[in-house]
């Protein structure tokens, strides 16, 4: 027998196919469904582009349904937007084509929709159900509703240690612990998140690119914790391949908001206090330019900041083989197991934050 779950759960599995593509918009899909059959399907592509909404109802025009959308319904994985922002409104799409009934799995929290997308629906006198799903769809856009609800970015926390718990050695002369294939997965990673970010002394001591290199997608944005700008200009942060903000004490410029003026890659500055609060006053800066993911590869510095400011949502922790006998003590995991995974050689760990 046909349910809601059902047919939710392909318009979830649609707005799957936007992951690294659409932030800061949230990954979105829609499936519109007349007596049992799918009629229309679409899924938001590209940030800038049009909303699932709109992807699904030109399916339904091109495959020849137009006629039976009076009587279809829609099953989409967020609120209809009900604001004029890059696209039209997506509400009003579904008022003007006559929909029956629209099945929704979250509200949206953006306070340019928050309800609007279901009051202006519902007062079209068009059938509004929501919660389907509800969970699912927290889990999918957890970026999203992180910055939406609590103004900064999801942060995950990733690092690898060796088989004695250390995250290098003391000079801080770079070690290799993870296998190549580790090394696959995290730039896979690295496509899905926004910034990827690490302090002064690993973009000193290891150079590196923080690109994406063994996977397919876009590279983040990169930053880099250098209070007082004392980081040589020779280094791969500074290439210009990728934009990178140089998080510091001295100097501003103006970032760019809006990801589509990240068209020439750039090095920015982004200034804070030296005497606030710092790893809450860098996620307010990146929340205010829209970053709404960041990846935080190392070092331990930065990783027990965060921790300290009990600021972060997850953690990816890499175990590989090698022992080097004493070093850079790893971090201790914490806060809730969520499964453990082989990768190789290596065991990989996760955690969320309670």
């Amino acid at each position: 027998m046909e349910t809601h779950d059902q047919w939710m759960q392909r318009a979830l599995q649609l707005a799957e196919y936007g992951r690294g593509q659409v932030s800061p918009n949230p990954m979105v899909g829609c499936v519109i469904v007349h007596d049992g059959r799918i009629i229309g399907e679409g899924w938001h592509r590209a940030y800038g582009g049009p909303h699932a909404e709109v992807r699904a109802v030109e399916d339904t025009d091109e495959k020849g349904n137009s006629h039976l959308l009076p009587q279809a319904t829609a099953y989409v994985t967020l609120e209809p937007c009900s604001h004029t922002g890059k696209t039209p409104p997506c509400a009003d799409l579904l008022v003007n084509r006559r929909l029956r009934k629209v099945v929704i799995c979250n509200a949206d929290p953006n306070p340019l929709v928050s309800g609007r997308g279901i009051r202006r629906l519902r007062d079209a006198g068009i059938e509004v159900e929501c919660g389907v799903l509800e969970a699912q769809g927290l889990e999918l856009n957890k970026r999203f509703f992180t910055a939406m609800m609590l103004g900064r970015p999801y942060i995950i926390l990733k690092w690898a240690e060796t088989a004695d718990g250390f995250l290098g050695r003391e000079t801080g002369s770079p070690v290799q612990i993870s296998g190549a294939f580790s090394n696959m997965r995290v730039h896979q990673w690295r496509t899905e998140e926004d910034a990827i970010m690490v302090g002064y002394k690993t973009a000193l001591m290891d150079n590196p690119r923080l690109n994406v290199r063994h996977s397919a997608g876009r590279n983040p944005v990169r930053v880099v914790t250098d209070r007082r700008l004392q980081l040589p200009e020779h280094l791969h942060l500074f290439d210009h391949s990728q934009n990178t903000i140089v998080v510091n004490y001295d100097r501003e410029t103006e970032t760019p908001i809006d990801p589509e003026r990240y068209a020439a890659p750039s090095v920015a500055y982004m200034k804070i206090n030296r005497d606030a609060d710092e790893i809450n006053e860098i996620l307010q800066g990146l929340h205010l330019r829209k970053i709404h993911s960041v990846l935080v590869e190392g070092g331990a510095a930065v990783i027990n900041a965060f921790f300290e400011a009990g600021l972060w949502d997850e953690i990816r922790r890499c175990q590989g083989k090698l022992s080097i006998g004493k070093g850079v003590v790893a971090p201790l995991p914490r806060h809730i197991f969520q499964g453990s995974e082989q990768i190789g050689d290596d065991l990989w760990t996760y955690y969320r934050k309670a």
